[in-house]
């Protein structure tokens, strides 16, 4: 966001011009804010970065409005009362809010008006007498709003991982239109909030809907109304709150029993599966990767030439799962094997590990190597976890292993790649003669 910062005498401005598929609709070109941080406090430009990032998501909000056709009353009107009164130096505070303040703070934007001729200027006295209420939009637009205001959150996701995101909020989003209908936002109520609850209680009782997937969406669509009640100052209510299903444990994918991964994974039953499934299903034997962390290694995260050949599991590109996530792990087995035959990575799944998933799981159920159904591809990271137990590795390298927060305090650089060589060379499987 430094980017869109500038000094100007003493004060740090944010300053960005109009994009080109905006310029139709926003003619000022060049939009211009002070930041109210003075240089002289903030030398390095952080808090002004800061507030420079809460500006730059209100105005890519108000290009987002326009260019949906939102007219300059509504949302875009609130939104230029709020700029206007930054650019007069001061918080934009609705009218009822401005009133609970002392006298002094009330005079204070009375006599800006009269200093700086703006008596007259209807825009000016609705920014700084906080006239202008906030505008509100239908429940079908939340998740475009929402999309708008936390770019920032996304940055770092991958192409795969944003669709995954976009698409649990959009569907999230659809059903709760389908059960309250798609009102005004800002009429939305606890009502609503108790009908969406009970309408996902009925689907667990009457369709084996899952309560965990049902609280993961109720989760989603509380986040994103909280999110659009304070950016927006609309002051909705909790709707979910103290609201979500409880009575179902989680529930675990079954581990592979060792025995059964020899003789059936490594015994030619997975003959009939493409070759860069089956290898990715290898490396996830002897590493215990997660899928989505296989398919994205590349040939400078793959070290086949070190004294220990290892992989290293690193963002690259797309956001890790937990910043434990973030590890190196030995080669050893049918692991080792499978990276020789494949150095550069799986390019064929490159950030595509739901296709993966879908192609293994469905392989294996259609050629009864699914001994329940609880039986997953995903189930050999839980054998490879049981396999290091039963050798009796210590808990903090089991947790370095698989990527897990440890939840104790962290010293020193964690366990060298030459100690998890030597538990994973224990349980490693014996290979066979042909991949």
């Amino acid at each position: 966001m430094s980017d869109f910062l500038t000094r100007r005498r003493g004060i740090w401005h944010f300053v960005r011009r109009v994009p080109l598929e905006y310029a139709a609709l926003d003619p000022r070109g060049i939009v211009r804010h002070s930041t109210r941080v003075k240089i002289a406090d903030d030398r390095t430009g952080r808090r002004a970065a800061r507030v420079a990032l809460t500006l730059n998501e209100e105005l890519e909000a108000y290009w987002l409005g326009l260019a949906r056709g939102q007219s300059v009353g509504g949302l875009a009107r609130y939104d230029e009362a709020r700029h206007r009164a930054r650019s007069l130096g001061f918080d934009y505070v609705p009218n009822d809010h401005l009133v609970a303040l002392t006298a002094e703070k009330r005079l204070e934007r009375l006599e800006t008006l009269v200093a700086k001729g703006l008596v007259d200027d209807c825009g000016a006295r609705q920014a700084l007498l906080g006239t202008v209420a906030p505008e509100g939009f239908n429940l079908s637009r939340l998740f475009d709003e929402y999309e708008a205001i936390t770019r920032h959150e996304v940055r770092d996701l991958s192409p795969d991982q944003r669709r995954i995101w976009s698409n649990s909020r959009k569907r999230a989003v659809a059903q709760f239109v389908d059960v309250v209908g798609d009102k005004p936002i800002t009429e939305i109520s606890s009502d609503d909030g108790l009908t969406y609850v009970e309408w996902w209680r009925e689907r667990v009782v009457n369709e084996n809907a899952s309560v965990k997937t049902a609280n993961k969406e109720i989760g989603q669509l509380s986040r994103m109304l909280k999110e659009m009640s304070i950016r927006r100052r609309l002051n909705l209510p909790e709707l979910f709150k103290g609201l979500h299903l409880r009575g179902e444990a989680d529930k675990s994918r079954l581990p592979y029993d060792p025995a059964f991964i020899q003789a059936q994974f490594l015994g030619g039953a997975l003959a009939g599966m493409n070759e860069d499934a089956r290898l990715v299903l290898y490396v996830m034997i002897e590493t215990g990767l997660r899928p989505s962390e296989i398919v994205n290694l590349r040939e400078n995260t793959i070290s086949l030439g070190a004294p220990i050949p290892f992989i290293r599991v690193t963002a690259d590109g797309r956001r890790l799962k937990t910043a434990h996530s973030e590890r190196e792990i030995p080669l050893v087995g049918v692991a080792l094997n499978a990276l020789q035959l494949r150095p550069a990575g799986f390019p064929k799944y490159r950030d595509h590990s739901t296709g993966l998933s879908a192609t293994v799981n469905k392989f294996l159920f259609e050629n009864g190597l699914r001994p329940t159904k609880d039986h997953t591809l995903y189930s050999l990271r839980h054998s490879f976890k049981d396999r290091l137990v039963a050798a009796e590795a210590p808990d903090s390298l089991i947790d370095s292993l698989m990527g897990h927060k440890t939840y104790k305090p962290k010293y020193g650089k964690g366990p060298p790649l030459e100690l998890k060589l030597k538990y994973l060379t224990q349980i490693a499987f014996a290979t066979p003669d042909r991949l």
